[in-house]
């Protein structure tokens, strides 16, 4: 198992209605469906994606 950071991102509202490019960033982080949970490599690229829609989600550390 590698050492690498994880982080624990959940969607807690829903995406209808928000513009192209948040519903973008959710599903770059693989959420599905509001109350999805998936576990994301600490990375840059990921925390600017949570950081722009940081307002339909809840972030977690592993």
């Amino acid at each position: 198992m590698s050492a690498t950071n994880k982080i624990k991102v959940t969607l807690v509202k829903s995406i209808n209605g928000r513009l192209a490019a948040h519903k973008a960033c959710v599903r770059g982080l693989g959420l599905r469906r509001m109350n999805h949970t998936v576990e994301v490599i600490d990375t840059p690229e990921n925390r600017g994606m949570i950081n722009k829609v940081n307002y339909l989600l809840k972030v977690e550390a592993v």
